[in-house]
């Protein structure tokens, strides 16, 4: 079971969380427990540690220090208070140590990438050992371990690093033994090289942490444990009438985080899947709703779409040439000029006539990857690039679509109808994803047009 940051967000919250342990406990379940940072945590030590590389001087250390220290220890008096002297030193030498990296960070005028993962893995660090007090003090053994110690062994890139193929064998062998007596509670979105450096596992890291030990540990479930009661057929904040999916493929929950979904990380998907274990979604807060599970094949129904999702902040870079006609190569050189600067493509679109390649970016990356594509002009591979920052990708999502005829005329029709314009098409091969740009102003009402369209509001009939 994985918790993230809403969660654990105060000791009110954390009570939920032991309080839903206690009784799968008291069933005899085996349980293993995977934590994230309480909320907003993490992302105050992104901002610092990228600040004071170039800041004149160190005074946002001190008051960022305290305010970590009051918030932790306020949730530790109230959720264990029975554990205040064992664990407060804990939480008090972790702030101690977290303070001379960051003035390390500032007197060196440098943030390796190591260094930023060492910095970022402490909202884990001080929350995990408050929830196991918090295990203890309702009388349930628990044993605290960061990733490493959990057996989450990765690469060695940082910031988005990924479990190597060995870690079963690594993770059973630690945390097996533990789950006959007590309860684990793991440090989520940290692992460690081979080395023993730490490294984070990006966005969502906790629940790929939790994907990573289930799998690990051949586990009958994993459940994650959000805020909200399950995947969704669109963004609610969209969607006023958007509702809870019951059941999703492996497939189409990759699908959709990848293009925006917040509830998982497509990654968190794989380890899962290579064991064949179901995953559910649940809220934290309205434990007694059925969520969504996450299966290899869900039970067949009328549904040929399931969900939409898109994301905002992208690009569009539009490679244009008559000379890209029938060269070979062309492919490889943009493709190369862009890996070689680390942007992630996420779109790919090329016209038949081989004199357009369409590619959507994350906007963050749209001006390394037209440096990157500029030698492409003057060697005369190509012979323009242009750039568009106003665009939204659209994913219509759905494993009923594969050899279902007509939906892609359903989707266009039904956009044409309603005057937006689709300025770039994309479909994989496994066919459970159509996706589309269009103009970053149209990409709700898109959405919101064929969340109607295909009806996702009313419940599914199996």
């Amino acid at each position: 079971m994985k918790f993230g940051g809403t969660s654990v967000a105060d000791s009110k919250c954390i009570g939920s969380v032991v309080d839903i342990l206690e009784q799968h406990h008291k069933k005899g379940d085996e349980l293993a427990v995977v934590v994230s940072a309480q909320r907003g945590v993490t992302d105050q030590l992104i901002d610092i540690s990228a600040r004071l590389p170039s800041s004149k001087d160190a005074s946002d250390i001190e008051p960022l220090i305290k305010s970590l220290q009051t918030r932790h220890m306020s949730t530790l008096e109230e959720a264990a208070p029975g554990f205040i002297h064992e664990v407060g030193p804990i939480i008090e030498e972790r702030l101690q140590d977290l303070h001379n990296i960051l003035h390390a960070v500032h007197n060196l005028r440098e943030l390796t990438p190591r260094s930023k993962d060492y910095i970022i893995s402490y909202g884990e660090r001080l929350l995990a050992p408050i929830v196991a007090a918090a295990l203890e003090q309702r009388g349930i053994p628990s044993v605290v371990l960061d990733g490493c110690e959990a057996g989450i062994v990765t690469s060695t890139q940082h910031g988005e690093s990924t479990a190597l193929p060995d870690c079963d064998e690594r993770i059973q062998r630690r945390i097996r033994p533990i789950l006959k007596k007590s309860i684990p509670v793991i440090m989520g979105f940290m692992g460690c090289t081979q080395d023993g450096i730490v490294t984070t596992l990006g966005r969502s890291g906790s629940d790929y942490s939790a994907s990573i030990i289930g799998a690990g540990i051949d586990a009958n479930e994993i459940w994650i444990w959000t805020d909200v009661d399950g995947i969704m057929t669109s963004d609610p904040r969209v969607i006023n009438n958007a509702r809870v999916i019951p059941e999703l493929s492996y497939l189409e929950v990759m699908e959709l985080s990848y293009f925006g979904a917040k509830v998982m990380h497509p990654r968190s998907i794989e380890p899962a899947m290579r064991k064949n274990i179901l995953v559910r979604v649940k809220n934290t807060f309205n434990p007694t709703h059925p969520g969504t599970v996450i299966v290899r094949h869900q039970r067949p129904d009328h549904r040929v779409v399931k969900a939409l999702t898109y994301i905002e902040k992208v690009a569009a870079i539009n490679i244009n040439g008559a000379q890209m006609i029938g060269r070979p190569g062309v492919a490889k050189a943009i493709f190369s000029a862009l890996a070689d600067r680390e942007v992630n493509v996420m779109m790919i679109s090329q016209g038949s006539s081989e004199a357009n390649i369409s590619l959507i970016v994350d906007e963050a990356h749209l001006d390394i990857a037209s440096q990157a594509l500029s030698p492409l002009l003057s060697q005369g591979i190509v012979r323009e690039v242009i750039q568009n920052r106003n665009v939204c990708a659209v994913a219509v999502v759905g494993s009923g679509m594969v050899g279902a005829p007509g939906t892609g005329g359903r989707i266009f029709t039904a956009l044409g109808k309603a005057g937006i314009n689709v300025m770039i098409i994309s479909q994989g091969s496994c066919e459970a994803n159509i996706s589309f740009v269009v103009r970053q102003e149209d990409g709700p009402r898109a959405v919101r047009v064929l969340h109607d369209e295909f009806c996702l509001s009313e419940a599914i009939d199996a």
